[in-house]
């Protein structure tokens, strides 16, 4: 305990709140918050295994006049997948968990659509994303969020979803299988994830503002919320209530930090002190960040940063930018952007949070900011780059164009006289599609805020979500009863390009009866 304790407080010590600044990443950054109209954002950079910068800009909530600091807490996402791996690493150093062990020996009710896969999954297989899970197989039970699905809903939820392709064979990326490494971690570890994640990694590496399960928003203090962009302003969404709490979805994408403990975080990857070597052993680093399985390379990627190999390791992903090796990963949620990167034969390095709808200004900042170390000499600044990502997301638009939905007209309830009633999907779970006074409305019984009513849209039926922000709307396609098998009801993205986590290709409804 005393090992633990002053390590922490040296980690803590190494991470300077207020260095010197730098015109060459103000003037990137604020060209990023012009650009894109960020309601706020916290940056940090590390050199040579310093932190040398740090600055933040904007308001925790547009308008408040609370503005972002280190210390401001914000959702990151998937980089809450390195800290879950690094959690199994933790296991492994002690003997209490194997790479090569079957998922099977720590959940033994844990199954896959194939029982072949069922048996040979690893515990490494969970982190890959190789399983044959299609992508964003299964999200829906993590997101919209609240919904009432637990860890052992996911668990046996997997059975029923089909794969999209053989096991081991590609990379697609999936976030179900990082809660069920969080599972395994807690049974593994003989304490439930959120305990082991704060005892394990939070506590040794002193990153004491870092959050994870139920927790007082106004105790902990500080906290960003996520805004959505509504015509020129950037508006509050799914603020948090006094009390923040527990979610499933924590191992794949739950946990929250600030600017300081991210930048600890990667100075731990980047220049590991004797003691941190000791909380985590130089032979796990080395098995979390080397590659596992590759991912295919962009032409984007190929064209600006000349990148010949990509692909994923347990909780990161790496690629050649220009010659150096990168180890990176981003974060994605409704309101909420986030990258940390890592160069780590030079020890340099950065970190982003921005709570606003920042998808462009991630990937624009993220770049100009490598470029300042793998090709300094490059002309290329905010502009080109914001400019050259328009342009090609306008022409991906243009080749898979969604329809325009504002024409779409309320169904009347006789008009679906035939196909209203409940349904169930293995699992989604129940659903049910019944007359709401002249309109037709749809309501999954687990995620209340997968509802909304049906509209047709020339001979096509889709559900517009009632929450405003809910994207993309999904067409039903209804299947008439064959001899003894009752009626069925497909869904699928109205946007093509839309959220892969949106999975409705992979529900299949089944009737189960009249309307209530």
């Amino acid at each position: 305990m005393f090992a633990l304790l002053g390590f922490a407080g040296s980690t803590q010590a190494a991470t300077p709140t207020t260095p010197p600044t730098n015109g060459t990443y103000d003037r990137i950054l604020d060209a990023v918050v012009a650009r894109y109209h960020l309601p706020g954002i916290a940056l940090g950079v590390i050199e040579h295994g310093k932190v040398v910068y740090i600055a933040t800009r904007g308001e925790t909530v547009a308008g408040s006049g609370h503005r972002i600091t280190p210390r401001t807490l914000f959702k990151i996402a998937s980089n809450s997948k390195a800290m879950t791996t690094a959690l199994l690493g933790r296991l492994v150093d002690q003997g209490k968990l194997h790479w090569d062990d079957p998922v099977t020996k720590y959940l033994p009710d844990f199954r896959m659509y194939d029982p072949w896969v069922t048996k040979n999954m690893r515990v490494a297989d969970l982190l890959t994303h190789s399983s044959g899970l299609p992508e964003g197989g299964g999200d829906l039970m993590l997101w919209p969020e609240p919904n009432a699905f637990t860890r052992a809903d996911i668990i046996h939820g997997l059975r029923y979803i089909k794969p999209g392709y053989s096991f081991r064979s590609r990379y697609e990326y999936d976030n179900l299988l990082y809660v069920v490494a969080g599972e395994v971690a807690a049974a593994a570890g003989g304490a439930p994830y959120e305990t082991l994640m704060h005892r394990e990694v939070f506590q040794p590496l002193g990153l004491s503002r870092c959050q994870v399960g139920q927790w007082s928003r106004d105790a902990v203090g500080d906290v960003a919320e996520p805004h959505a962009r509504r015509g020129d302003r950037n508006v509050p969404i799914d603020e948090d209530g006094p009390v923040i709490p527990a979610i499933t979805s924590a191992p794949a994408g739950g946990i929250r930090c600030d600017l300081d403990d991210m930048l600890s975080w990667a100075r731990n990857w980047l220049a590991p002190t004797p003691a941190q070597l000791q909380w985590l052993s130089a032979k796990q680093r080395h098995v979390l960040q080397s590659p596992h399985m590759l991912i295919p390379v962009s032409g984007q990627r190929r064209d600006w940063d000349d990148s010949h190999i990509m692909a994923y390791g347990y909780g990161w992903r790496m690629t050649d930018v220009d010659g150096t090796w990168t180890v990176w990963h981003t974060g994605t949620l409704d309101g909420m952007y986030s990258e940390l990167m890592l160069l780590p034969d030079q020890k340099n390095g950065f970190v982003f949070l921005i709570n606003g709808e920042a998808e462009s200004a991630r990937t624009v900042l993220g770049e100009v900011l490598l470029k300042h170390f793998t090709k300094p000499d490059d002309a290329r600044g905010v502009a080109w780059y914001a400019d050259a990502l328009q342009r090609a997301d306008e022409q991906a638009s243009r080749r898979a164009a969604a329809p325009d939905t504002s024409k779409a007209t309320p169904v009347a309830p006789a008009a679906l006289a035939a196909w209203t009633g409940r349904y169930r999907d293995p699992w989604l779970g129940d659903l049910t599609l019944c007359p709401s006074g002249n309109r037709v409305h749809f309501a999954v019984a687990k995620s209340p805020r997968l509802n909304g009513d049906v509209m047709r849209l020339g001979k096509r039926d889709l559900v517009h979500w009632s929450k405003h922000g809910m994207d993309p709307d999904a067409w039903l396609d209804f299947h008439p009863a064959q001899g003894s098998q009752p009626a069925t009801l497909t869904m699928a993205k109205v946007d093509p390009l839309g959220d892969f986590s949106s999975d409705y290709e992979d529900l299949h409804f089944t009737r189960t009866g009249n309307c209530p």
